[in-house]
């Protein structure tokens, strides 16, 4: 275990070194961790001025990148092997939540906002490429979907999950309605494409299926306090 003198509010895995990891950090900070050298971070970036809320490490082949996202309203991206940020993308209103790479186009990630938007961003163009007014509430999580480029989700403190083609933004392609409290955290399914999990300050996990007339497959109530945080494997389809 590593020890770091704030709060760690998100982790990534490293796509070219399966012993190295990024954490994000309460005092702004990210860390570069390496499992197989247990003393302290390999590398500190202290750029972000507020809690650096998210990371991630890109998905796509060709490209070792890193977005962070944080609540001092922009998101920067990093190449791990560069000592400072590459640049920071500025626009949103409110203190970013979520920053999430596409899995699918290379360069693109997505953030969600207190400031009720979903945006989309390309590192290779300044400003924002799209921005979805998604919910009348702060936005605290969003995933892309694995097997369609053009489909996201978003979860709010509305209590609702959203689905959105970025090709037609006026309205959702799906709304999922079921918890009783903000949805902390969103992920679509490694596995099945219309698949996805959530989990919330309601304590519950739950497990969803859109294209279904029914799409609430299983409340999971195993918490008995705010569930923050989820991931489905990517080598066992049955393992959350």
């Amino acid at each position: 275990s590593f020890d770091w003198n704030d709060g760690l509010f998100d982790v990534t895995w490293s796509e070219n070194n399966e012993h190295v990891l990024i954490t994000s950090s309460g005092d702004g900070s990210l860390q570069i961790w390496d499992t197989a050298k247990t003393k302290g971070p390999l590398q500190v970036y202290k750029e972000h001025t507020q809690e650096a809320y998210s990371v991630d490490w890109s998905q796509t082949r060709g490209e070792q990148l890193v977005v962070s996202g944080s609540w001092d309203q922009t998101a920067k991206l990093w190449d791990p092997a560069v000592g400072k940020s590459l640049c920071t993308f500025k626009g949103h209103e409110g203190v970013i939540y979520s920053t999430i790479w596409s899995p699918h186009i290379p360069g693109c990630f997505a953030s969600a906002s207190g400031d009720q938007t979903l945006r989309v961003w390309d590192v290779k163009a300044p400003g924002v490429k799209l921005v979805i007014p998604a919910h009348q509430a702060e936005i605290l999580s969003c995933d892309w979907c694995k097997y369609d480029e053009n489909l996201l989700v978003t979860g709010a403190v509305d209590c609702s999950l959203k689905g959105w083609d970025l090709r037609n933004i006026r309205q959702p392609v799906f709304i999922l309605l079921g918890h009783t409290y903000a949805i902390r955290r969103v992920k679509f399914s490694p596995f099945h494409a219309t698949l996805l999990a959530s989990c919330s300050y309601d304590f519950t996990v739950r497990f969803w299926d859109f294209s279904k007339p029914n799409p609430l497959l299983e409340t999971v109530e195993h918490h008995t306090e705010f569930t923050c945080g989820l991931d489905l494997s990517l080598h066992n389809c049955g393992q959350v």
